[in-house]
Parts: C-alpha cells; sequence; structure tokens
C-alpha cells in the first residue's frame, strides 16, 4: 500500500479548500518530548513527492530529503506541535500526542477546514476531521506530516544527547532499547525521562 491523494481530492471535491494531513512522532519513548506535524497539499504536488510513505519505512536521508522538500516549497503548509515530558506525565501520552496535533493546526500557514487524523481518535478541535487508521500508510498528507514530526523530534533528541551524552540519546532518540534500559539502571532517569511510565 502506498500513500495517495484519494482523501484529498474526495474532500476537496466537497469544498474543502485546507485539508491538513496530522499525525505525531514520539508516543513509545521512555525519554522527551511527542511531537505532531501538520500539512497541507494539494494533488498537484504529488510527483515532488514521488516515493514518500511512513516515516518508519524511509530511512533517515529519505526522511531528511522530503522534510527538506516539505519545509522549503511555499506551495506546502505546515506546523509543528511540541508536548514536552513534563506535561506528557501530568495528562498521559494519548492525551500529550491530541494536544501536540492541537498545537500543529495552529502552527499551520493556513487555516485548515479539515483535518485527516492518523489513528483512531480525533482532537478537540473546531475543525472537521475523520480519523484514518494506519493513516500515514494511506495518506499522502498524513505521510508528509509523520515526516515533519519525525525528523522534527529527531533533532530534539539529538540536543538532548548534548546535553545527557550518558544515555545515547542520538542512537535510539529515548525509545526503549536495551542499551537505553541499561543506562537508565546505571545512572537513573535524566530530567527528561517520563516517570509516569512504567519502566521508568
Amino acid at each position: 500500500m502506498k500513500p495517495n491523494f484519494d482523501e484529498e481530492k474526495i474532500l476537496l471535491k466537497k469544498g474543502f479548500k485546507f485539508v491538513a494531513g496530522l499525525d505525531e512522532a514520539g508516543r513509545g519513548p521512555l525519554a522527551g518530548p511527542v511531537v505532531a506535524g501538520a500539512v497541507v497539499l494539494k494533488p498537484e504536488l504529488a510527483k515532488l513527492l514521488a516515493g514518500i510513505n511512513d516515516s518508519k519505512k524511509l530511512s533517515e536521508k529519505q526522511r531528511e530529503n522530503f522534510y527538506n522538500i516539505l519545509t522549503k516549497n511555499k506551495k506546502i503548509k505546515w506546523g509543528v506541535g511540541i508536548v514536552s515530558e513534563k506535561i506528557i506525565d501530568k495528562i498521559n501520552i494519548l492525551e500529550a500526542s491530541k494536544l501536540a496535533m492541537q498545537k500543529a493546526v495552529k502552527d499551520l500557514g493556513c487555516k485548515a477546514d479539515y483535518l485527516l487524523l492518523d489513528g483512531n481518535f480525533t482532537i478537540n478541535s473546531i475543525v472537521r476531521q475523520k480519523a484514518v487508521v494506519k493513516g500515514d500508510q494511506k495518506s499522502i498528507s498524513i505521510s508528509a506530516a509523520s515526516i515533519i514530526a519525525k525528523v522534527t523530534r529527531d533533532r530534539v533528541m539529538q540536543k538532548y544527547h548534548k546535553r545527557y551524552p550518558k544515555y545515547g540519546f542520538n542512537k535510539h532518540k529515548g525509545y526503549p532499547t536495551e542499551f537505553h534500559r541499561q543506562q537508565i539502571e546505571l545512572f537513573g532517569p535524566s530530567e527528561i525521562h517520563r516517570k509516569s511510565f512504567s519502566w521508568i
């Protein structure tokens, strides 16, 4: 299955002008923020984005390449929402993911009139919306949002690695690898570890 513009075309034919795809990165890690991306694309950009896919199915180099295309093309509107590990601990990771998506929508360079969300939930918004299970593998807009979210979060974790080098955030980005768990056992959790997560 390759992402396409089918969902977006249906909505554009119905009169919606700014259909935004939304996705998040960072629900599973033990440390760091959850980050959401929002992207508004037009179907005529399909050729420019040939080969785009769910960020998890792309290499780091491919993600960086698409990120540059998405963020530098003036015809593409995009936004980012970041919710810290402290807020995650207060409201739980699902609610934090929803909040990050709300922030990403507000950060868009246009006023979205329809939202396509990856997953099986909706967010608190007056904008009409639809949850699309495995949306990052179906909708190009959601795939693009997943790339914006993933690259942004990876860069955040690279910066945290400089502050907390012993945890190896530059390699696993906070996900619960064996090495990461070993380092937590050795040194205890850092300030950016999610204290509400059972492993921590």
